[in-house]
C-alpha cells in the first residue's frame, strides 16, 4: 500500500513536468537562390529568451523548447530576416531559407561599426519597434536612460533642449556617435550636442550602444562608450505616418513621415518634418527646435546609391548656468540666473533673447557595390554645415576686455559668440565573409575640419567713438585633419571559439590662429598618431551560455580649449586606454542574464584640477594614473505570457590615484595646493541599476513600470561630501493601446507618467572654489522636474 501511495506521489509531482513540452529542435539554414548554406546565423525563438546560432556548416539545434508551437526568427547579415512557424509535435526539424535582402546599403554600415553575438565587448541594441514606443518627442539621451551604465541629464529639467548622457561615468566628449558609420562629435570640442538633433529618432531604424573601446569605428574613439545610429532603411510598400505629443510645460512636437517604399525601377524616397516646443521646467528654460530629413535611394541586385540630407534648427533660452545651493536651500528649484540684470532703479530684469541658435545640416551619400558573394565594398562622401551663435547680456562689463580701452571704462553690452564651420570627408571599407571561418573588414577615414569662432558686440550703452555699430572683437580660425585606417578580422577557430584582431592607425593634425579678446595673437599647431590594438574570442560553450573576453587600446587627443589656453610648454599630453572586458551570456526560454567585467585603465588622463597655467588659465591636466572597474549584471524574466521584467545594474569604483587641487588665495597670493589620494572621479556613480516591468494584453494594450537608480555623484575629483549630487530614483509610467481600423496601418495612443513620485532630484551641477576671508565653495545643480505627463497619437497609413 505504501509503494502505491510514493508512486502516486512521485507521479503527482513529475505530472506538471510532463504537461510542459520538452522539444529539441534542428535544422539547417541555406541561401534560398544559390542553396549554400549560411553559417553563424541567428535563431531566436520569438517570445522568449531561448538562442542559438549556426555552426560553420549552417546546422543548429536548440534544446528544451517548452512550445510545442512556436515561430523561429532567422537572422543574418545581408539577408531578409525569415520567420517559420511551426508545430513541434509533428516534425522536429525546421530548416530555413533565407532571402537576399535588397537593401544592401544598410547592411554595409551595420557591418562596418556594429558589435554582434561574435563580438567580445558589451552592448545593447535597441530596434525601430522599440524605439517608437518611448519617443514622446524627448531628446535621444532619454531613449536611451534605462540601457545599462547610463547616467542622463538636461539643462531645462524636461529632456528636451541642452541634455547630456555619460556611460559609466565618461561624459559626451568621451562617447564617440555616428550616424550610418559618419563622426558626429564636434572635431574641436569633441562633443555631441543632441539638441542639434531634434526627433532624429523618428528617422532611425536602431541604436547600437557600445560600452567601454568598443570596436574601431569612424570618429574620436571611444573613451567610455559608443552609440551608433542607422538611419532608416528602405521600406518594401509606400506608408504614412503622423506623430503628436504634448503635456507638461506646453510641450508639444508634431511629427508627419512618408515614403514612396521600393518602386519597380529600384527607387525609394523618405520623408520627415518634425518641430517640437517646450516651456521647460527651470524659469526661461524654452526650446524651439525643428528638423526635416529626406533620402532617396537606388537599390540593385549588386549595386546601391543612397543620398540623405538632414537639419536641425534649435532656438533655446540658455538655462546651462544651473540653480545656485542657496536657492535650492530655500525651495526655489527652478531659479534661473541666465540674463540677469539691475534696472536703474535697482530691480531686477531679464534680458529676453538670452539665446542659443544653430543650425546643422548633414549631407551623406552612400554607395555599395557587391563584388560576389564573399566580397562587399562600400563608400560614403558626407559633409555636415553648422552655423549659430549665443546671445548674452553682459553688466558693467570692462571695455578693456574688448580691446576697446585700456582704462577701465565699463558699459552693458549685449555680444554674439559665433561659430561656423564645415566638417567633410569620406569613409570606406571593404568587407570580405568566406561563409566559414573568416570575417575580415578593412575601412578607413579621412575626415576634415574647417571652422571659424568670431564674437561680436552687437549692442553697448557706452562705446568709443567711431566704434562699428556691430563690433567685431576677436576671431580665429581652425583646422582639423583625422584620418584612420584599420582591419577587423573574425575567425571561428572551432565550432565553440571565435577570435578577433582589430587594428587601428589614427593620424590628427590639428591647429588653429588669430586673435584673441585682446588683439593678441594666439598660434597652434599640433599632429599625433595614434595605434590602437584590439583583441579577443567568444566562446559559445553551448546554445545557452557564452562566455568573452577582449582587450582594446584607445588614446585620443586634447580638445580645442586644452591647445587654446596653453602654449608648448605647458600643452596637455593625449590620454590612452587600456579597456579589459570580460563577460559571460545565458539565455534560455523564459529567462536570460549576462555579466560584464571590466577594468578601463587610464594613463594620462586629462581632468579639471583649478591650476593656471602659463598663459594664466585653467585648463585641464594629465592625471598619469586613474582606472574604472566594475561589474554590469543584466537579467531578463518572462513571468507569463503576458507579463515580463527585465532590469540591469552596475557596481564601480572609479578613481583617481593621485590628485592635486589648486585653489585661487586672495588672500595671499597665488594658490593653494590640496593633494588627494585615491579620490572618486566626479559624475560617476558606484551604483547605477534600472528596471521595468511590462503587462501586454494580446487586444492591443500594454503597461511599463521603470525605475532608474543613480547612486551619489561628486562635484569635483576631491570626493568631498559637501560638493556632491544626492543619489535619486525616479519611476515612471507608459500605457498604450494599438489598434487597426479601416483605412489606417495602425492607431497608436500612448500616455506617459514621468517621475511618477514626483521626486525631487538633481541629475548634474558643478561647483568651484577660492579663498577670500578663508574658503569659499560655491555649488550649481541642474534639477529635474517633478510628475510631469506627455501624451502622444501615431497615426501609420499604408
Amino acid at each position: 500500500m505504501k509503494k502505491n501511495v510514493l508512486k502516486l506521489l512521485a507521479a503527482f509531482l513529475v505530472l506538471p513536468a510532463m504537461l510542459v513540452a520538452q522539444n529539441d529542435v534542428s535544422g539547417k539554414i541555406t541561401d534560398e537562390e544559390t542553396g549554400k548554406e549560411i553559417p553563424f546565423t541567428s535563431i531566436h525563438i520569438d517570445g522568449t529568451f531561448k538562442q542559438t546560432m549556426s555552426d560553420m556548416d549552417g546546422v543548429y539545434s536548440l534544446h528544451g523548447i517548452q512550445q510545442n508551437n512556436c515561430c523561429f526568427i532567422f537572422t543574418y547579415l545581408g539577408y531578409l530576416n525569415d520567420t517559420v512557424c511551426a508545430d513541434l509535435t509533428v516534425s522536429k526539424t525546421v530548416d530555413a531559407k533565407m532571402k537576399r535582402a535588397k537593401n544592401l546599403l544598410e547592411e554595409a554600415v551595420v557591418f562596418g561599426t556594429r558589435a554582434n553575438a561574435n563580438s567580445a565587448t558589451a552592448y545593447t541594441t535597441l530596434s525601430k519597434k522599440e524605439l517608437a514606443t518611448i519617443n514622446f518627442g524627448q531628446d535621444l539621451p532619454y531613449l536611451l536612460e534605462l540601457t545599462p551604465s547610463v547616467v542622463t541629464s538636461s539643462d531645462a529639467g524636461t529632456g528636451i533642449g541642452y541634455t547630456g548622457i555619460r556611460i559609466r561615468g565618461s561624459d559626451n566628449t568621451r562617447v564617440n556617435v555616428t550616424i550610418n558609420g559618419i563622426p558626429v562629435n564636434d572635431a574641436e570640442s569633441q562633443s555631441t550636442y543632441w539638441v542639434d538633433l531634434p526627433d532624429v529618432v523618428s528617422s532611425i531604424d536602431n541604436i547600437q550602444i557600445q560600452r567601454g573601446a568598443g570596436t574601431s569605428t569612424n570618429g574620436a574613439g571611444a573613451f567610455g562608450g559608443s552609440i551608433n545610429l542607422q538611419t532608416d532603411g528602405v521600406q518594401e510598400k509606400p506608408y504614412g505616418e503622423i506623430l503628436s505629443s504634448g503635456g507638461s510645460f506646453n510641450t508639444f512636437r508634431t511629427t508627419m513621415k512618408a515614403g514612396t517604399g521600393l518602386m519597380e525601377s529600384g527607387w525609394a524616397f523618405d520623408a520627415r518634418l518634425a518641430r517640437i516646443n517646450s516651456d521647460g521646467f527651470i524659469d526661461r528654460g524654452s526650446s524651439d527646435l525643428r528638423s526635416w530629413y529626406l533620402s532617396g535611394g537606388w537599390y540593385g541586385k549588386n549595386v546601391s546609391v543612397k543620398a540623405i540630407a538632414f537639419s536641425g534648427i534649435e532656438k533655446t533660452y540658455q538655462c546651462w548656468y544651473g540653480v545656485s545651493e542657496d536657492s535650492m536651500k530655500v525651495g526655489n528649484r527652478t531659479a534661473n540666473a541666465a540674463g540677469l540684470f539691475y534696472e536703474s532703479n535697482g530691480e531686477i530684469n531679464y534680458y529676453d533673447n538670452q539665446t542659443d541658435n544653430y543650425q546643422q545640416d548633414y549631407y551623406q551619400l552612400h554607395f555599395l557595390i557587391r563584388g560576389n558573394d564573399n566580397w562587399n565594398f562600400n563608400a560614403a562622401l558626407h559633409a555636415t554645415k553648422g552655423k549659430g551663435y549665443y546671445e548674452e547680456y553682459r553688466q558693467g562689463d570692462l571695455l578693456s576686455n574688448y580691446g576697446l580701452d585700456t582704462g577701465s571704462t565699463s558699459t552693458d553690452l549685449v555680444r554674439r559668440l559665433w561659430l561656423d564651420n564645415w566638417f567633410y570627408g569620406i569613409t570606406y571599407g571593404a568587407h570580405y565573409d568566406s561563409h566559414k571561418k573568416t570575417q575580415l573588414i578593412i575601412g578607413g577615414a579621412t575626415n576634415n575640419y574647417e571652422g571659424q569662432h568670431y564674437n561680436e558686440i552687437i549692442w553697448a550703452q557706452y562705446l568709443p567713438i567711431g566704434t562699428a555699430s556691430v563690433y567685431r572683437y576677436d576671431y580665429n580660425y581652425a583646422h582639423k585633419l583625422d584620418a584612420n585606417i584599420f582591419a577587423r578580422m573574425n575567425y571561428q577557430a572551432t565550432k565553440k571559439l571565435n577570435m578577433f584582431v582589430d587594428l587601428q592607425f589614427r593620424t590628427v593634425n590639428y591647429g588653429f590662429s588669430g586673435l584673441d579678446t585682446t588683439g593678441t595673437e594666439i598660434l597652434a599647431n599640433a599632429k599625433l598618431n595614434f595605434f590602437n590594438p584590439k583583441a579577443g574570442a567568444t566562446f559559445r560553450l553551448n546554445e545557452k551560455h557564452l562566455f568573452y573576453y577582449s582587450f582594446s587600446t584607445a588614446q585620443k587627443e586634447p580638445n580645442r580649449n586644452d591647445y587654446k589656453n596653453s602654449t608648448s610648454a605647458s600643452r596637455p599630453l593625449a590620454e590612452t586606454l587600456y579597456d579589459n572586458e570580460l563577460g559571460w551570456k545565458f539565455a534560455s526560454n523564459k529567462f536570460s542574464a549576462a555579466t560584464n567585467l571590466y577594468y578601463m585603465n587610464y594613463v594620462n588622463q586629462l581632468v579639471l584640477t583649478g591650476k593656471v597655467n602659463d598663459v594664466g588659465a585653467y585648463t585641464r591636466v594629465n592625471v598619469p594614473e586613474s582606472y574604472r572597474a566594475g561589474v554590469e549584471l543584466e537579467v531578463g524574466y518572462k513571468i507569463c505570457k503576458s507579463l515580463s521584467f527585465s532590469a540591469n545594474a552596475t557596481y564601480s569604483q572609479n578613481k583617481i590615484k593621485n590628485y592635486l587641487e589648486y585653489l585661487d588665495d586672495y588672500d595671499n597670493g597665488g594658490q593653494v595646493v590640496n593633494i588627494y589620494a585615491n579620490t572618486d572621479i566626479a559624475f560617476s556613480p558606484s551604483i547605477i541599476s534600472a528596471g521595468s516591468l511590462t503587462y501586454k494584453w494580446n487586444k492591443g494594450f500594454s503597461a511599463t513600470l521603470t525605475e532608474k537608480y543613480v547612486g551619489k555623484q561628486f562635484l569635483d575629483n576631491t570626493y568631498s561630501e559637501l560638493r556632491a549630487i544626492d543619489a535619486y530614483a525616479v519611476s515612471s509610467l507608459r500605457l498604450s493601446y494599438s489598434f487597426k481600423p479601416k483605412y489606417f496601418k495602425e492607431i497608436t495612443f500612448s500616455v506617459l507618467a514621468n517621475n511618477l513620485f514626483n521626486t525631487e532630484y538633481s541629475s548634474n551641477g558643478y561647483s568651484y572654489g577660492f579663498i577670500y576671508g578663508g574658503e569659499q565653495r560655491y555649488n550649481y545643480y541642474f534639477p529635474q522636474a517633478g510628475i510631469n505627463f506627455l501624451g502622444m497619437i501615431n497615426l501609420k497609413f499604408q
